[in-house]
């Protein structure tokens, strides 16, 4: 019983955020729709059992710089967004979920059909218009999730955009980690697994933290393979370092704390 009402706690809190930025973001300025965005996903974090550490954060840029990491799973996109709101680059078929896929939308997340070459160079064009224009931008370079404990290679392509648009690159490395402080797989959306299987993994899993390493930014160069390289090799480094350090000596996290203050902001 306890189960299911977790999760329809989530199944709320999904359709909060679609009336809020349906009737709140229209009236709210850039500044204000980040703030809503990051609470409403502090909440979402809270409400999956999961909390937020971040480490060197002083590292991070806000502005003109397109950030890529590792991808784990779904919940990825909220805790980057708990972190500090960033658009996605994400697959075309999320735009098809159910309210999930409206919100990555309101939330200026860029679709792409992999599988076709012409919309990736549509979606390279785009993202260099937008970092060129001071935006940041969020790509998965790996295409496809893993289950977190080593990466799937780099794909260089989108990283033409920050090449294209003169503008630095900035590798982030998500890790979590279950209650005894060890590296786990249950937030993994991988293989033929459902996203309702991987929630269910997700909140059987017990409480859960989200590690977040911010990577010191790349310049962009003039190799998109290159600059794939650079990237891949900071997120492992960071990767390694969290899972095989014990906490006292790794830089002093900021943790972001997830109260039920931030119950009725957005998505």
């Amino acid at each position: 019983m306890k189960f299911v009402l977790r999760k329809l706690r989530l199944a709320v809190h999904l359709l909060v955020g679609v009336w809020i930025v349906a009737r709140r973001f229209p009236r709210a300025s850039a500044g204000e729709r980040m703030a809503m965005n990051r609470a409403w996903s502090l909440e979402m974090l809270r409400l999956a059992g999961m909390k937020l550490v971040v480490h060197n954060d002083d590292a991070r840029l806000d502005a003109g710089v397109l950030v890529v990491g590792n991808h784990v799973s779904w919940i990825d996109i909220y805790v980057i967004n708990a972190w500090r709101p960033t658009p996605f680059v994400s697959k075309a078929e999320i735009r098809k979920w159910p309210v999930v896929g409206w919100l990555a939308h309101q939330l200026g997340t860029v679709f792409v059909q992999r599988e076709k070459r012409s919309d990736a160079k549509r979606i390279m064009h785009e993202l260099a218009d937008r970092l060129l224009a001071g935006e940041m931008m969020f790509v998965f370079p790996e295409g496809t999730t893993s289950d977190g404990v080593s990466l799937l290679p780099f794909h260089a392509n989108m990283f033409q955009a920050a090449v294209s648009a003169s503008c630095p690159v900035q590798p982030v490395c998500l890790m979590y980690e279950d209650a005894r402080g060890l590296q786990t797989t249950a937030p993994a959306y991988i293989g033929e697994m459902s996203l309702n299987d991987s929630l269910d993994a997700l909140l059987r899993g017990g409480p859960v933290t989200a590690h977040l390493y911010v990577c010191s930014p790349l310049a962009p160069g003039a190799d998109r393979r290159l600059l794939a390289s650079e990237a891949q090799a900071a997120v492992q480094a960071a990767l390694e370092r969290m899972r095989g350090a014990p906490a006292v000596v790794m830089d002093t996290p900021v943790v972001q704390p997830v109260t039920s203050s931030s119950r009725n902001s957005p998505a």
